[in-house]
């Protein structure tokens, strides 16, 4: 064999050894989102794909079927087995998923919730909106609409996700404590706009005064929205506080049945949750806590709101 044909054939193997090794360094991130399809998961899971695709990973995404826990504990259960490199999640229930996020981090698989805590768990960062600081803000717009002996209706997200308690807990802190003996009637919903619009129903045909209709998110705000049509209210009669700066919300905006939207950075809350998935995946130092951002967006900035935010595009054409 001549010495030309000894070089190539062992730059063949090399290259394939190469190749091999590449493929075998290549970072898998699962992204496990919870089962929501709505407009603002439309644009976190968005961002999510984005991210990966412009760091060239491998990107795994699966949702929780049907909104069930069990499902999300099942997915997490094999992408352990799997051996991915970093898991971004969006659970399902805080405490729930708790047990199979222990056992992931054992594994030493780094784990990002993202948008929505985790409790009773050990996590390497939690990516979202800072909750409380947002509706808090939300709380306080809604106290300059109101005065003592008013009445608000408060549609709240589900209880057993930390992004529900929080908001709740901003909103009514921040109307508490610029107003004092305003009645809050609670309107308990799991993110689904069909209870919304069933409560805020019920809750106007006993308050029908009410001044306010507050939102933990912006499927509340479309369920109140319907609420109101169904009993003839008219756009602006009871202003309508939403949550999130999704397209549907700030449509709402642009035609006078919502009056303020305490807004995510939603895109950003997914792109960010890859980002440190991938950071700490590749052995980097992350922080605990990542905060992606808000803004209170009002009818005077709702167009360049929605022009910066990305949220445009997404918008109805007038």
């Amino acid at each position: 064999m001549s010495i030309k044909r000894t070089f190539g054939r062992l730059a063949l193997i090399a290259a394939a050894c190469g190749a091999m090794a590449v493929a075998h360094a290549e970072t898998t991130i699962a992204y496990i989102t919870n089962g929501n399809t709505n407009e603002g998961w439309t644009l976190i899971n968005g961002g999510a794909a984005d991210a990966a695709k412009k760091a060239g990973v491998k990107f795994i995404q699966l949702a929780a079927e049907k909104g069930a826990l069990s499902s999300q504990l099942a997915i997490v259960e094999d992408m352990i087995t799997r051996k991915v490199n970093a898991i971004a999640i969006a659970p399902v229930d805080s405490a729930g998923i708790a047990p199979a996020i222990t056992k992931a981090m054992k594994a030493g698989i780094p784990v990002v919730a993202v948008d929505t805590g985790i409790t009773g768990a050990d996590i390497t960062s939690y990516v979202a909106t800072d909750n409380i600081k947002a509706a808090n803000v939300q709380g306080k717009w809604t106290a300059s609409q109101v005065k003592s002996g008013d009445t608000v209706i408060y549609v709240t997200g589900d209880q057993g996700q930390s992004t529900g308690r929080e908001r709740k807990q901003g909103f009514l802190d921040g109307l508490n404590q610029n107003v004092k003996g305003v009645k809050v009637v609670e309107v308990p919903t799991t993110w689904d706009q069909t209870m919304a619009q069933n409560g805020v129903e019920a809750a106007l045909r006993a308050n029908p005064n009410a001044k306010v209709i507050a939102n933990a998110w912006d499927g509340g705000a479309l369920g109140a929205k319907a609420a109101m049509l169904s009993q003839g209210y008219k756009a602006g009669s009871i202003k309508i506080a939403g949550f999130d700066g999704s397209p549907g919300g700030l449509d709402m905006m642009k035609d006078g049945w919502q009056q303020a939207n305490a807004a995510q950075m939603l895109a950003k809350i997914g792109a960010v949750g890859v980002e440190t998935a991938i950071a700490a995946a590749n052995g980097k130092k992350v922080d605990a806590r990542i905060d992606t951002g808000s803004f209170l967006v009002l009818p005077s900035n709702v167009d360049k709101f929605a022009k910066d935010s990305g949220v445009a595009q997404f918008m109805k054409k007038k």
